[in-house]
């Protein structure tokens, strides 16, 4: 069934139809590199792919441990591997730039929907964790091939723990190095929050920082799986959506961006979605990540994140270890247990940082409210006028107060902000974080405050160009946006009962644009 939205004047479509399954019109490639010229798509013609197969159950467990507590041994052994994947022929599936070129054609609109002319891009929705799991899967196998060695296991990069903080130095060294990336950020303590600049933060600071951000990311705020996973893409112009989960949101984005050079335009490699493949150290930030929704499954019992079959029947298609050219659905990557793989266990840190309120929330109410009529709401300023040149605040209403923590349980209350996009020459790298009940100048406006809701970051996204119809862009616009669960974040702030709650955006990069705020409901 699908339902037509329209709120202040903004439409949008929500559908619980199941949908024809996504894959790619693999017969038609499109540029999509920045300049509008260029192209990652492959030199080979398409062909017909065969079902994936599972790994024998009696094939040994490839296990992932962090990279800052491997031997040179390993080390040696990962780098001899990325080289020799360096030196195939240009032509070769197995090529190292042909293995990058991989996330530039699912993730720059390179590619069409099969039977549509909408484009297939597996950012900002729910098939973001699954597309990088296949992906991960066969260059990890393809590496361990080329080495002789079925044991071969990526290595993760553990940036969510303080001892893996660090840009590992390993990837400085021989095929593992990147030219492209920022010399004066990576010798820092990395930024889970990155703004676009170095905030001149202590270790201990930014460490502690990280640790509250991942504790909202993976604990408070993703209550309900669409708002870990992003957003319920569907086939077609009419079923395109464009919301990012949290992790996606940061420490994903942002992490790329910290690493990318701020002298390149879009601080490629790593911080434009069609040069991030080129830096080996991307295979190590996704392994985290795709650790990060691992974990997240275990925290809840492994339950089915959608029982949805045009989800579960969407398709991507890769060349396996052996070259044959293989077709893996969503339902193919769910458990790791088997697909052979898995990781090192380590403490978690964050799963101890909670934030407080910098603030107490009595006081904080109090002061809010005498300021009220100096505050901007929805009704005083229109919704869709609405540009973050500097910090706004708005009062939004709750539909529902007082409701059970059974309720609570089964329907999580999340902030909606919608209809973002970019003014003037922000289209690059948009971000701001939000906060609710917090008082701006009292407030420390960072995740280690309780106030801190989550935040909008957006990275270097290609417009996809159609030569066949004279060079447009996409036909049909989407514009982002960003739902945060904040029933915990409610509890702590002592504001579960209250009428109304005040949200604050602060910019952080780049000029956003918001059409509206208001309070949602999700089971």
């Amino acid at each position: 069934m699908e339902n037509r939205i329209v709120a202040d004047g903004v439409e949008w479509c929500e559908s619980d139809e199941i949908g024809i399954p996504i894959r790619a019109n693999l017969s038609s490639c499109h540029p999509s590199y920045p300049d509008g010229n260029s192209s990652c798509c492959p030199p080979w013609p398409a062909q017909e792919p065969v079902d994936f197969q599972f790994p024998h159950p009696s094939s040994p467990i490839r296990v992932r441990r962090p990279v800052h507590l491997v031997d040179d041994e390993y080390k040696a052994k990962y780098e001899r591997a990325v080289a020799i994947m360096k030196q195939l022929p240009l032509d070769h599936p197995h090529n190292f730039w042909r293995q990058a070129d991989l996330h530039c054609l699912y993730c720059t609109g390179a590619y069409s929907q099969f039977n549509y002319s909408t484009e297939f891009r597996i950012h900002h929705s729910w098939l973001f964790f699954p597309w990088h799991r296949a992906l991960l899967y066969f260059h990890e196998r393809i590496l361990g091939k080329l080495i002789g060695d079925d044991s071969f296991a990526l290595l993760y990069w553990n940036w969510d723990h303080p001892d893996g903080m660090r840009f590992p130095a390993m990837f400085t060294e021989g095929a593992l190095d990147d030219t492209e990336r920022d010399s004066m950020d990576i010798q820092n303590v990395v930024d889970h929050n990155f703004h676009g600049t170095d905030r001149g933060l202590s270790d201990r600071e930014q460490i502690l920082e990280n640790l509250a951000l991942m504790y909202n990311q993976m604990v408070s705020s993703p209550k309900q799986p669409e708002l870990f996973m992003g957003c319920k893409l569907r086939s077609g112009d009419e079923g395109k959506c464009k919301g990012t989960g949290t992790i996606e949101s940061a420490p994903h984005n942002t992490v790329h961006r910290w690493v990318g050079s701020r002298d390149n335009p879009v601080r490629e490699n790593m911080g434009a979605f069609y040069s991030s493949g080129f830096d080996p150290v991307f295979y190590s930030h996704h392994s985290n990540i795709d650790r990060l929704w691992a974990l997240w499954q275990r925290m809840r019992d492994n339950e089915l994140e959608f029982d949805d079959e045009m989800w579960l029947n969407s398709e991507f298609t890769f060349y396996d270890e052996n070259l044959q050219f293989v077709r893996i659905r969503v339902r193919d990557v769910l458990s790791i247990s088997k697909l052979r793989y898995g990781y090192q266990d380590i403490e978690l840190p964050w799963l101890d940082a909670r934030p407080k309120p910098s603030v107490p929330p009595e006081i904080a109410r109090s002061i809010l409210r005498k300021r009220e009529g100096a505050l901007q709401t929805p009704g005083g300023a229109p919704q869709g006028n609405w540009t973050l040149d500097k910090t706004l605040t708005v009062r939004i209403q709750r539909p529902r107060i007082n409701r059970t923590r059974e309720e609570k349980r089964r329907e999580e209350e999340i902030l909606f902000v919608y209809g973002i996009g970019a003014a003037g020459t922000s289209a690059g790298f948009v971000k701001f974080d939000v906060f609710v009940n917090a008082v701006e100048e009292l407030t420390v406006l960072s995740p280690r405050s309780r106030e801190f809701a989550g935040t909008f970051s957006h990275i270097h996204d290609s417009p996809r160009l159609y030569p066949e119809e004279g060079g447009g862009r996409d036909k049909k616009k989407v514009k982002p946006h960003l739902k945060l669960g904040i029933s915990e974040l409610l509890e702590d702030l002592q504001a579960d009962e209250d009428d109304s709650i005040w949200v604050m955006l602060v910019p952080r990069g780049g000029t956003a644009t918001v059409q509206g705020i208001r309070i949602d409901y999700m089971k």
